[in-house]
């Protein structure tokens, strides 16, 4: 009579995994754990670990094909541009508290050089990030093997120009102003801050943009005279869940789509479209097609690195299909 396969509970499995070390993608882990859930029909893992339904995710040999380019200035930028605030904990979580938290546990230092690799794999050649990661992406440039550049949005910290140059510093492709900083300084009539921004930028030689949540900040800038090289502007629809809730809990980020599609129909700089998936409420489907259909000329999309192939396939999808777009091609 044929032996049992030997069952493994829960407290040996995971015992056995925490001292193995992450080696790429798909990680050590990943494999043993898979071997461990595939091996005998038998009871080989105890139910308080086997999964009901094993996680599918799309892979490098599912990509269809890479992420196209296009350009602000000279500088040459994917059409999707990877978004970094899942990397550094800004997850968006609306009332879950514990989810930021989370994410930045995910995003160890190995998990993001991943996710560079994969992205730039995939054509996405941008990520998007915030100065905590530069030096992040510095240490994934000399160690990680992969050279993705990165757009900085220069928030954090007490002194916008400082934050500016640490950018600069650290080697950001471009600089703009972040939506909330800007969103701020134009509420308290700050437009010199943000003029000196500019400058600085400028001065660097790197593409400048300004930033806005609000519609009316896109508005006043144009009003007061400022031409960046490039404009970060949220948009998606409002056809979801939590956008329904008249409070505003983090669950909203363009509170006027239609008139933020009209408005920047007309301007002429490129413009980045950001929280185009209402930060995980809209389907890639959905959200992708719509960004680009009213105006966006990129998009900055935060993903997971399990999200990375299938996203770029849909992207390029939407590209490739039929666009009922209005405003031109900037950039």
């Amino acid at each position: 009579m044929a032996k049992s396969p030997r069952r493994v509970g829960r407290r040996e499995l995971l015992t056995g995994l925490a001292g193995v070390p992450l080696l790429g993608w798909p990680g050590h882990e990943e494999r043993l754990l898979g071997a461990e859930l595939e091996s005998a029909d038998g009871p080989d893992v105890d139910a308080t670990t086997r999964p009901s339904k094993k996680f599918q995710w799309a892979r490098m040999k599912d990509l269809k094909k890479k992420v196209p380019q296009g350009t602000i200035g000279d500088l040459k930028l994917s059409r999707m541009i990877l978004g970094g605030n899942l990397m550094g904990g800004w997850a968006h979580a609306r009332d879950l508290i514990y989810v930021s938290k989370l994410v930045k546990a995910y995003h160890h230092r190995e998990k993001i050089f991943e996710t560079f690799r994969l992205a730039e794999a995939c054509g996405i050649n941008t990520a998007l990030v915030n100065p905590v990661l530069c030096e992040t992406i510095g240490d994934y440039w000399k160690n990680g093997g992969g050279k993705i550049q990165f757009i900085s949005d220069c928030g954090g910290g007490n002194n916008l120009l400082e934050m500016i140059q640490k950018s600069i510093d650290q080697g950001a492709c471009a600089c703009y102003i972040q939506g909330g900083v800007a969103d701020t300084l134009v509420a308290k009539g700050e437009f010199d801050l943000i003029a000196d921004s500019l400058e600085l930028i400028r001065k660097n030689g790197l593409p400048g943009g300004i930033g806005g949540h609000k519609l009316a900040t896109i508005q006043a800038c144009v009003e007061k005279g400022f031409e960046p090289d490039f404009w970060m502007k949220t948009l998606h629809h409002s056809n979801y869940w939590s956008a329904k809730h008249p409070e505003q809990n983090d669950n909203i980020w363009c509170e006027q789509p239609e008139a933020t599609v009209a408005y920047m129909e007309d301007l002429p700089q490129p413009w980045i479209a950001f929280k185009v998936l209402g930060a995980g409420a809209i389907h890639p489907d959905v959200g992708f097609k719509y960004a680009f259909e009213r105006g966006a000329d990129f998009i900055c999309v935060g993903m997971y690195d399990f999200q990375i192939v299938e996203d770029a396939n849909i992207v390029c999808g939407v590209l490739d299909g039929e666009l009922n777009r209005k405003r031109q091609w900037r950039g």
